[in-house]
């Protein structure tokens, strides 16, 4: 296997690790001009993950081993460990911010950040394996998704007592598991090549449960109708950016 599509998987992490730091861009912002900005990334975002799960993921996924019974079942296994996942962060969460005094929520929240971090790893690391177009679909859909989840994740450690600078720092640290994720794919793929008939669709259900459970609760929280429509330009756009990018394939 030739060696671009780790480099394109490691480039790709490090590029989205980056966004850590786009926190303390927001300090020279209103927190009004912030939100808006948020809500539409969050559109885009929503839209990108939805595309990637079916226009490149799923077919891909298909495409390789056929539209079995496996297929659906790792796709809903993707599903059913992100609900896991996030359902273990927000009891410790829950406890651990109802009863501590010290905010131990947020060494929670970088745990579960990590770990989310972790599994992005995998997913571009899997989708360049398959390709290299689709590796590039995978990353920018990440990449918009991980802008506003950063942002949520500075506000986080703030308010549990960090400073802009460790806040910063740990965001970064927990970022870089996604490397970790990159070169875990990686090894497992030099074990077994058939692993990507189970990690595609596992990573497509990944991406349809943050789509689904993450984002669009955000996006119904807007009830005026011209900001409401700007959310459904710009979802249409995510999901037409990654039509766009099947002329590559």
């Amino acid at each position: 296997m030739p060696t671009s599509p780790l480099i394109y998987s490691l480039g790709s992490v490090l590029l989205i690790s980056l966004v850590a730091f786009i926190g303390i861009a927001t300090l020279a912002f209103s927190k009004t001009l912030v939100r808006r900005g948020i809500i539409v990334l969050v559109s885009f975002a929503a839209g990108a993950l939805i595309g990637d799960a079916f226009i490149h993921l799923l077919p891909e996924a298909v495409e390789t081993a056929g539209f079995t019974l496996q297929i659906s079942l790792y796709t809903l296994a993707g599903i059913a460990t992100s609900f896991i996942i996030e359902k273990v962060i927000h009891w410790h969460h829950y406890h651990t911010h109802e009863f501590e005094e010290t905010h131990p929520f947020v060494y929670v929240n970088l745990i579960g950040d990590a770990i989310h971090n972790f599994i992005d790893g995998v997913i571009i690391a899997v989708s360049y394996i398959a390709s290299i177009p689709l590796g590039i679909a995978t990353t920018i859909a990440v990449f918009f998704h991980e802008i506003p989840q950063e942002i949520g994740d500075y506000a986080v450690l703030i308010h549990g007592g960090f400073t802009n600078k460790k806040a910063l720092l740990m965001n970064f640290i927990t970022a870089l598991t996604s490397a970790v994720g990159v070169i875990t794919a990686f090894l497992l793929y030099s074990f077994s090549e058939n692993i990507l008939t189970f990690l595609i669709p596992f990573a497509a259900g990944n991406f349809i449960y943050i789509a689904s459970t993450d984002l669009f609760p955000e996006l119904h929280k807007e009830k005026q109708l011209l900001k409401s429509f700007a959310q459904l330009i710009a979802f249409g756009i995510g999901i037409y950016v990654m039509v766009l990018l099947l002329r590559f394939e």
